[in-house]
């Protein structure tokens, strides 16, 4: 229920017990700003600068509850002068929906103040790789590259700052979403694709801000955080199931056509690794550059790199392997798909109304208009006839943060707004594709950009080109704070490239980073390769006998995991509970609401995995249950344990309570150590 109070200048907005707004003079709810954006994009780093020219606190508010077709709600006017802004309160479906009105014509933006407590706990706001815990940070909410290295106090930041302008930062991201949850047990969804700044910095306000005004804040309260995080996904969607065919092993990310991937294949099997797909993101060719191994942005089956690929996908089909490959929203200038969209006006235009050009590094293409909805249905039958229609089972949709903000579209909406949406377009072409083709028991993509609109159009998120190192913001721990901002955010499933895939700046993938990059990824929901952008700087799956019998082993766990993993997937699609998940979600206590080196795969494994360069052993500390080591069968009692970790026995346990302990004791009895 919403109780709004009123003492004297003071506005106190409850729901149920939980206080919103405590609006006064002082600290006032509502603060309107004229501000002046410079946006520079450099290859898909943005440069943002805000320059705020004038503030109006809007200090004073009359209030009113209105019954109307017998409902209640309450209308809060805020302002200054003649300056106002009309906020309406209302409960809708057990949930608070908070709507405004348009703000003041000379004013271009909007802070909300929320109240805060100084002990609070804050996730969420989409996939963030640095800090689980946003309490004390600014969050900027806006899509592009995620950057190399990720924290400007590190080397390898500070050489892609200096060589390239890619550094990244520690708020960077593919996958912004105005979304957080807090400790005390809500959830605030703001409705808008605009930019916006979370800061959460303060310790009795956070204060959002916005240059495009949403259209409703909406608000939740539960009794624990995991209905919390069930609720966001209630509210903004949720992914399917996936195909069984992808917990059969691991995928294997090959390129080099197809003599390479067959012989690659074959190897693996020999040494018995089980094979669930082959991903060729080089199906359609290939583009080298500076960078390193590129791609050949025409989405059409390249017949010299892969000569009779068409009679081969059939023939892995029988042997229950898939073939995969790869896709995104751009089209390759002078390609055939290229001259085919701009004949048909489907391209993105300058102001001058030409083909507007996206330089990808040393080549460049085209965007497709998702807001025409031809060009939208063309491109869905582009990915239906020569994905879907050749025989491919899955694709990397990559990319969709990309889009400049000075580009026209053709629905004559601002693309300052649409470039925060443009994710959620890419993904619904990609799941349209699929429905269309009647083969969604057998088919699914995987994408690294997103939004709110992704939670129910993209089947599988994929963290991104992280680092082939052990950094916390950009190498392998960063994969798992993602995954966990990710699942907090209503987002429950993802997965990463095992071994990183950024190779620059004297980086190059050790054995040991790929041998426990695979533990980590055999307690996901899919296990995926990728070579690099610099394959032969990386150690690779089979770069020698231990690793291919590491992944033999790995992938032969992940395997036996089937029916537990496809228990939580569909927990995930018909609750909203998240795979991979917080401690916190189910034991919510001191030291779990800062833990991001840890995490709970279902509700009955805890998983530690070891993310440090030569460690052996792991320090964990167990919730309060009964706890059995997978890998030794021993039992354990809650607190804090030093684990011997050798590599193939990271350290997992499973409740004892388990409903899965009889596949859980097997699976320990065949992989003791």
């Amino acid at each position: 229920m919403i109780s709004c109070t009123m003492e004297q200048d003071r506005l106190v907005v409850s729901y149920g017990k939980l206080v919103l707004i405590n609006h006064s003079p002082q600290t006032p709810f509502v603060t309107l700003y004229k501000g002046a954006e410079s946006i520079d994009m450099y290859r898909g780093n943005f440069f943002i600068e805000d320059s705020l020219n004038e503030t109006l606190p809007l200090k004073e508010y009359s209030l009113s509850e209105v019954l109307e077709e017998g409902r209640v709600y309450y209308k809060i006017v805020f302002s200054n002068g003649e300056n106002r802004l009309t906020c309406i309160l209302i409960e809708k479906a057990g949930r608070i929906e908070i709507s405004f009105s348009a703000i003041p014509e000379s004013y271009n933006r909007i802070e909300l103040c929320l109240v805060a407590n100084d002990d609070e706990h804050i996730y969420g706001c989409g996939e963030q790789f640095s800090f689980l815990d946003l309490r004390g940070k600014q969050f900027p909410l806006w899509t592009g590259e995620q950057g190399v290295g990720r924290n400007k106090n590190t080397n390898i930041t500070q050489i892609a700052d200096r060589e390239d302008r890619a550094g990244g930062d520690y708020h960077t991201t593919f996958y912004p979403q105005p979304t957080f949850v807090s400790s005390r047990s809500y959830f605030l969804h703001a409705e808008t694709y605009g930019y916006a700044l979370f800061d959460f910095s303060r310790p009795l306000c956070h204060r959002l801000r916005f240059w495009d005004v949403p259209s409703s804040l909406t608000i939740s309260t539960k009794p624990t955080l995991l209905e919390v995080v069930q609720d966001v996904s209630a509210l903004l969607g949720r992914q399917g199931e996936l195909p069984s065919w992808v917990y059969d092993g691991v995928i294997l990310g090959i390129q080099g056509g197809t003599g390479t991937c067959l012989a690659k294949l074959d190897a693996m099997q020999k040494a018995n690794v089980p094979v669930t797909g082959i991903w060729a993101q080089d199906w359609e060719g290939e583009n080298y550059t500076s960078f390193g191994k590129r791609l050949r942005w025409n989405w059409q089956w390249d017949k010299n790199l892969y000569p009779g690929l068409d009679t081969v996908i059939p023939e892995l089909m029988k042997q229950q392997i898939r073939f995969l490959g790869y896709i995104n929203p751009y089209v390759v200038v002078d390609g055939p798909l290229f001259n085919e969209a701009k004949k048909k006006g489907f391209l993105a235009l300058t102001k001058e109304g030409n083909v507007f050009l996206v330089d990808f590094g040393e080549f460049d293409a085209a965007i497709v208009d998702f807001t025409n909805r031809e060009a939208a249905i063309w491109y869905r039958d582009v990915i239906e006839k020569e994905l879907i229609g050749f025989g491919l089972s899955g694709w990397m949709a990559d990319f969709g943060e990309y889009l400049p903000t000075d580009v026209v579209l053709y629905d004559k909406s601002s693309a300052l707004v649409a470039h925060n949406a443009w994710p959620g377009f890419w993904a619904q072409v990609n799941k349209e594709a699929i429905e269309h083709s009647g083969k969604s028991d057998e088919c699914f993509f995987f994408m690294r950009a997103g939004n709110a609109r992704s939670l129910a159009s993209c089947p599988m998120m994929w963290a991104g080109d992280q680092n082939v190192d052990w950094s916390e913001d950009d190498g392998l721990p960063s994969v798992l704070t993602s995954a966990l901002s990710l699942a907090m955010s209503g987002m429950g499933l993802q997965h990463s490239d095992i071994g990183g895939y950024t190779t620059l700046y004297g980086m190059k993938r050790t054995k040991e980073l790929l041998l426990r990059w695979t533990e980590f990824a055999a307690f996901t929901p899919l296990m995926r390769t990728h070579e690099g952008n610099r394959p032969k700087d990386n150690w690779q799956f089979d770069s020698d006998a231990e690793t291919i019998g590491l992944f033999a082993r790995m992938a032969s766990l992940h395997k036996d995991l089937k029916p537990y993993l496809q228990h939580g997937v569909k927990e995930n699609a018909e609750q909203g509970i998240p795979l991979m998940r917080p401690v916190f979600l189910h034991y919510p206590k001191e030291p779990f609401f800062e833990c991001k080196d840890s995490y709970l795969l279902g509700r009955d494994l805890f998983v530690a995995p070891v993310m440090k360069n030569g460690e052996v052993q792991r320090k964990v500390f167990l919730p309060d249950e009964s706890w059995v080591h997978l890998f030794s069968s021993k039992r354990y009692t809650a607190g804090n344990h030093l684990i011997e970790t050798p590599i193939g026995s990271p350290a997992v346990f499973y409740r004892e309570d388990s409903p899965f302990a009889e596949l859980f004791s097997g699976i320990s009895i065949k992989y003791r150590t």
